[in-house]
């Protein structure tokens, strides 16, 4: 493990705060926004992906085993998102989400949930998130170890409380930590081995 650990650390792995409305790719035909924008570094792409409307942590690497140890569902990477949603979920909904909803005739793996107490203390999005004044709304941390489409904007929708903003802060032992949206850094040998030898 030690020198497989060793040989990956040798190539460019970086984590990106991807910005709202960047694809989670390098070159796009209809010309949105690419992650070239962004990134100078050569020979890296997405290990996974974020949605164009989703924010946060996107990892970036040229090690091929690498991305498939973070993609693959197998290895149930956590993920951690804080998730703003429309109203405030009850018991109910939150034991739903944690338990599994069912989604396009598939049940979720089991999540961990908490309601913040307070919103977080993000950037503004370039977008303002939609605002009605009957309808309150409120902020979710939502760790899950499976990767469906749209996820957790499904989930959510399938409880009652539809998505409104989403940003990763963490996948494993690799936190987004203080970067603003589009600035990368590089990942450490000891971020790197929270992703090889467990958390």
């Amino acid at each position: 493990m030690s020198e497989k650990l060793s040989a990956m650390t040798t190539k460019p792995t970086l984590i990106l705060n991807k910005p709202y409305g960047v694809l989670s790719c390098f070159t796009d035909e209809l010309r949105r926004p690419t992650l070239a924008e962004y990134i100078s570094v050569p020979d890296v792409y997405a290990a996974g992906r974020l949605d164009l409307d989703s924010e946060g942590l996107l990892l970036l690497t040229a090690d091929g085993m690498l991305a498939h140890r973070l993609t693959d569902p197998e290895h149930k990477l956590p993920k951690v998102y804080l998730v703003q949603v429309e109203r405030i979920p009850d018991a109910t909904a939150l034991d739903q989400l944690r338990n599994g909803v069912v989604i396009r005739g598939r049940t979720t793996r089991p999540a961990h949930i908490q309601l913040l107490e307070e919103p977080p203390n993000f950037w503004d999005r370039p977008v303002p998130i939609r605002f009605r004044k009957s309808v309150p709304t409120s902020w979710l941390e939502m760790t899950i170890t499976e990767g469906m489409n749209r996820q957790i904007r499904r989930m959510t929708a399938a409880v009652g409380n539809p998505t409104l903003r989403i940003i990763r802060i963490a996948i494993g032992g690799l936190k987004l930590g203080d970067l603003m949206p589009g600035e990368y850094r590089e990942v450490t040998k000891d971020e790197m081995k929270t992703l090889f030898t467990g958390f």
